[in-house]
């Protein structure tokens, strides 16, 4: 199984013996090295760099941070990605939040700067990780005038955009809290295997609620797109890890 979208850096002092955990479960985990907050992509890339090779790094700005408007920051994260250009599987997660943003202008903001990395990705010639919450609509679009490819994270929207998701090229995220989110049990019911990938967001959207999550529970997306696709656990597990390796054209060992 591979582990489409994690955040090992939020664990800290325990990410090591988390990671080295995962590697008896997982091929691979794609982490989102991303902006935001104190968790500065630097100081990420640092503490998972001898990691790399089982985790797969992608580098963005998140859009709870772009919603503050901080080119300054957007000027030195854009440096450091083109700086580690040939090092990373995507640009990412980049994206809008409007669940998040309070007014208009942070909004405004939020789309600039998802453009501004979208037009990045185009130069490295990267796909990109979307973030999209209560505007995924808009950041579909947006993905499409860029003409980049995109995997679409933790997707919550309606199963009728998943569809056009996916028949313009792109993939969708089924996360782990597919055990308890409607919208999320809908899509990965509606959309074929062949357009999803699984994820975690570790450690966030964790299948027991109170409880940290952590990549090797990735497993629970899958038994639940086997379940509500009336598939077997295997081919679900084999479908979603190909897709994964195309999309981010990763290089992993048995």
């Amino acid at each position: 199984m591979i582990d489409a979208h994690a955040h090992f850096e939020f664990y800290k002092k325990d990410a090591p013996r988390i990671i080295e955990e995962c590697r008896g479960e997982l091929r691979a985990v794609v982490d989102s090295i991303t902006e935001y907050r104190k968790a500065h992509v630097w100081k990420s890339w640092g503490l998972l760099k001898p990691y790399f090779g089982f985790v797969f790094p992608t580098l963005g700005y998140h859009p709870n941070e772009a919603r503050r408007g901080n080119w300054e920051k957007v000027k030195r994260v854009g440096e450091f990605i083109l700086e580690h250009g040939d090092e990373i599987v995507a640009v990412g997660e980049i994206g809008l939040d409007y669940h998040y943003a309070e007014n208009e202008r942070q909004r405004e903001n939020q789309r600039g700067i998802f453009r501004h990395f979208l037009e990045l990705a185009i130069e490295l010639k990267l796909p990109v990780v979307i973030h999209a919450r209560e505007a995924e609509r808009e950041a579909f679009e947006l993905v499409q005038r860029a003409g980049v490819r995109a995997y679409f994270h933790s997707f919550a929207g309606s199963v009728e955009l998943a569809r056009e998701i996916i028949e313009n090229g792109h993939v969708v995220g089924i996360n782990t809290g597919v055990v308890f989110i409607p919208e999320v049990q809908a899509v990965a019911r509606a959309i074929e295997v062949d357009h999803l990938l699984v994820e975690t967001d570790s450690p966030y959207m964790s299948p027991v609620r109170g409880q940290r999550n952590v990549p090797c529970n990735v497993k629970v997306a899958v038994e639940w797109i086997a379940r509500l696709q009336g598939i077997e656990f295997d081919e679900a597990e084999e479908v979603t890890e190909k897709n994964a390796v195309e999309f981010f054209g990763l290089e992993v060992g048995r």
